[in-house]
């Protein structure tokens, strides 16, 4: 899973868990580091301590000797002394010539060879070209690690006597001790921290991303149609409370779009409306003025065939003037529905009656309840279904056998009617525009039908919508909830 696809909250727990980790894991380095420099200087600055008190002791020996002191003779002057020097330091000694032989060691049961193996050459040249004249190296033998010194021994007269070898083993038990007791309470320690910052992680995390999430609520509920609620928080920090802000003004200029947006599109639907009108009603001016025209031209009271005349141009003039009236009545019946009456209706009945309306045979009814009782307007009920109904017949083509099914059905509480036609289906590019008012692919019409039932079906907190295929036919669907 990418990172950049957890939630900020997630983020928030994954860091505060990574950032104990890690801190722990860096203590626990450091505290080895720590310990091993430590080791190295606490055998350095023990073996520099035994260094010097022994040399201490051996110079005492040495200025009670009564052997010459001599190189020759220092076997002879630390015969009984090395043993005792070497018991009470805990440490072994060797002493060797100026040469590099060596003559003593307070090690009994050293072996011959070793006892003749001399000291290295950098050891020697080491001892005699550095200003404090003194030699240390660190060895490993095995899973033993030795630390030795080399320096001079001088005589009363500070002149150089012999070379001191102590060979000192490096044991780290009680350090590793100490070292392995402090990881493990820091373990322990480590374990509690961490489940403080989960708990710490997750109230953190909770406490910051709550705010956050009140705005994503808020912004993903944000419609241009409705009122939006602004939000109110109180407490939060000063990066939350700017983005708080910034929507609230957000929300102020979006109303204030949505008012002149709505005004705007209220001004165009009404400019449009007027359009249209005037379009439709110029349609009949237009013959009746020509009807006008010619009677006046062809009038002659003597005419024995005058009354028949003035009948005819009568009735051209009144059918013109009945389609006025038809499209007065349709722009009305369009702006304005008349107030609801609801009531509780069988739906089923009532569309089953509707189609009573239409003679024609081809007409089908389908349901499969014979009751469904719902809250409706009866007569807006009728008009919905009528008009689904006329749409259907006008849209099947003349020559084609019509096919009208219509069907009622009830499913959790949702109505649904639906009716099918077989006629041209509507085209990929009318299907955005077939609920405009106005629009109409018929050659008579104002093409209003439609969206006035959207209107009445949204009334009802319903939806109308359609599924159709070019020249097989469509099916239109509308549902609404059983109040």
């Amino acid at each position: 899973m990418k990172l950049k696809k957890l939630s900020l909250r997630t983020r928030i727990f994954i860091a505060m868990i990574l950032m104990v980790l890690l801190s722990s894991i860096l203590i626990a380095a450091v505290a080895i580091y720590q310990y091993n420099e430590e080791t190295q200087d606490y055998h350095k600055q023990r073996l520099d301590r035994k260094e010097t008190a022994i040399i201490r002791s051996l110079d005492f020996v040495i200025r009670e000797t009564t052997f010459p002191v001599t190189t020759q003779n220092v076997p002879l002057i630390f015969k009984k002394k090395i043993y005792e020097v070497s018991e009470v330091h805990n440490i072994q000694i060797n002493l060797y010539d100026l040469e590099g032989a060596l003559l003593i060691s307070s090690k009994a049961d050293i072996k011959q060879e070793v006892t003749e193996k001399c000291l290295e050459p950098d050891v020697l040249n080491t001892l005699s070209n550095t200003a404090e004249h003194r030699y240390e190296e660190r060895r490993e033998e095995g899973e033993e690690t030795f630390r030795s010194s080399y320096r001079y021994i001088t005589d009363l007269k500070y002149k150089d006597l012999a070379i001191i070898n102590l060979p000192y083993l490096e044991n780290d038990d009680f350090l590793a001790k100490e070292l392995n007791e402090f990881l493990a309470r820091l373990t322990y320690t480590s374990l509690v921290v961490m489940l403080m910052a989960v708990a710490l992680a997750f109230f953190l995390s909770r406490y910051i991303t709550k705010p956050i999430k009140a705005i994503s609520e808020k912004m993903s509920a944000t419609r241009l149609e409705k009122r939006n609620e602004k939000i109110v928080i109180s407490g939060t920090s000063e990066e939350i409370a700017t983005l708080v802000d910034s929507y609230n003004g957000m929300i102020d200029d979006l109303e204030e779009s949505a008012v002149q947006l709505a005004t705007s599109e209220r001004e165009q639907a009404w400019r449009e409306m007027a359009k249209q009108v005037a379009h439709e009603i110029k349609n009949p001016l237009t013959p009746m003025r020509l009807t006008v025209q010619s009677f006046q031209r062809k009038f002659n009271p003597e005419d024995e065939n005058i009354h028949q005349k003035v009948d005819e141009y009568s009735k051209t003039l009144i059918q013109q003037i009945d389609t006025m009236s038809s499209i007065a009545g349709a722009f009305s019946n369009f702006a304005k529905m008349p107030a609801q009456k609801n009531e509780l209706l069988n739906v089923v009945e009532v569309v089953d009656l509707t189609l009573d309306i239409f003679s024609e045979d081809y007409i089908t009814f389908q349901s499969d309840k014979k009751e469904i009782i719902a809250k409706f307007d009866r007569t807006q009920l009728i008009r919905v279904v009528t008009n689904l109904i006329k749409n259907g017949i006008q849209a099947i083509p003349e020559g084609k056998q019509p096919k009208i099914i219509v069907n009622v059905s009830e499913e959790n509480e949702i109505i649904k009617i639906t009716v099918s036609d077989n006629g041209i289906g509507v085209s990929e590019e009318n299907k955005p525009k077939i609920f405009e008012p106005k629009f109409t692919t018929k050659s008579s019409g104002m093409g209003l039908g439609l969206p006035m039932v959207k209107n009445i079906v949204e009334t009802y907190d319903g939806t109308i919508t359609f599924v159709s295929e070019k020249d097989k036919g469509t099916i239109f669907t509308v549902a609404f909830p059983i109040h």
